[in-house]
């Protein structure tokens, strides 16, 4: 900014404080003026947060929105465009209903309709995409551009105006306090007092245009907010689709599995097999499984549950070297642990958990032990 530029800021600040402790009043807008002010700012407080709102209706789970924004936040460093999505808690769940149901056996009534509402789950996921995807296009995007461009400009001539305002009437009190002086060493002149006028006459207008303009768009927000209605009827009619297809078909395999002749079963004599030894110790029982059902392990049992991950060929990684986390997200750990893989980010980088912790890493930090499935 250029010394004259600079001064004329120091002017215009030394105006607004003397206004201010003076206690002067400034020339008052009429209340036509004030009420679209008011209207303006109630705009731009409900702009944020109906796009705050929104994005927490369509994504709930803060945590996940944290390291979905900080997966993208590595992906946009390293120039890929390609955005990772939110994980949906309907595929997700869908996702475990099949694996759990092919486990248990397609063959069995109960694994096979884990199977059918799994796949079902999985498209609710699906179109929850479409869902997010045409509220971004048609509700999120408008609001965005109205905070942007819109409310900006708006401001931008508020903020114009009320300086106009303030040069006006200090030129206008400076004038009167010197009326009763004699006029040769008088500093503000009537010429003065007119251009100033000119000008904040002139800024009130292109405010007040600008604010009514922003404030008749009511067609146009309005359709924007129908059209987030009608992305969710839209989904909901899916759903509904969906979810009915997939009643009806439980219900047949209920009935199905009802009307099956039950087997008698008669539990087998431990003499009458052969035992065979355990592969650990040669000595201890191995038939039977100890799941401990409904009590995931403890904090205090996690690097228990970390050294022996190997042994249970679930995916995972030996440290090569400490890793110290320089973003958020990330994932420290030091050399020679193992890390439990979660999935690969990209051709650089892992997701992975240990000691309680799940975050990022680099690929060329670790050797992989047990490779995450294809």
């Amino acid at each position: 900014m250029s010394l004259a530029g600079l001064k004329k800021q120091f002017n215009k600040a030394n105006q607004f404080v003397s206004e201010k402790i003076g206690g002067a009043k400034g020339t008052e807008l009429d209340d036509e003026f004030v009420e679209m002010e008011r209207k303006v700012d109630v705009m731009g407080k409900l702009v944020d947060d109906l796009i705050n709102k929104t994005h927490e209706f369509l994504q709930p789970n803060p945590a996940s929105r944290a390291k979905l924004a900080a997966v993208n936040s590595f992906q946009k460093i390293r120039g890929q465009a390609k955005n990772v999505l939110y994980p949906q808690p309907e595929g997700i769940l869908g996702e475990y209903m099949q694996k759990h149901g092919r486990d248990l056996g397609e063959d069995t009534p109960f694994g096979s309709s884990l199977v059918e509402a799994g796949e079902s789950y999985k498209r609710l996921g699906e179109i929850k995409y479409s869902l997010e995807e045409n509220v971004k296009q048609n509700f999120l995007e408008p609001l965005s551009h109205l905070q942007s461009k819109d409310l900006k400009e708006v401001n931008h001539h508020r903020k114009k105006l009320s300086g106009r305002r303030l040069d006006y009437d200090c030129k206008k009190r400076k004038k009167d306090k010197e009326s009763g002086k004699p006029s040769a060493g008088s500093n503000v002149t009537d010429e003065d007092i007119r251009i100033a006028m000119e000008k904040f006459e002139e800024s009130k207008q292109l405010t007040e245009t600008a604010m009514y303009n922003l404030m008749e768009n009511d067609v146009e927000h309005i359709a924007q907010l129908q059209s987030f209605v009608e992305s969710q009827l839209e989904y909901h009619r899916q759903a509904t689709d969906i979810l009915s297809e997939l009643n009806d078909t439980l219900e047949d395999r209920r009935n199905q599995a009802a009307s099956r002749p039950k087997k008698e079963h008669i539990p087998k004599k431990v003499a009458s097999f052969r035992r065979s030894p355990s592969p650990m110790n040669g000595d201890s029982d191995s038939g039977s499984g100890n799941y401990n059902f409904g009590n995931p392990p403890t904090y205090a049992q996690v690097d228990e549950v970390d050294d022996v991950r190997a042994t249970k060929n679930e995916p995972c990684a030996e440290a090569l070297y400490d890793f110290e986390p320089e973003n958020e997200g990330e994932l420290a750990f030091q050399e020679g642990e193992m890390v439990t893989l979660i999935s690969q980010i990209d051709e650089n980088w892992f997701e992975g958990s240990i000691h309680g912790r799940t975050g990022f890493f680099p690929i060329n930090y670790v050797k992989v032990v047990v490779p995450l499935p294809r």
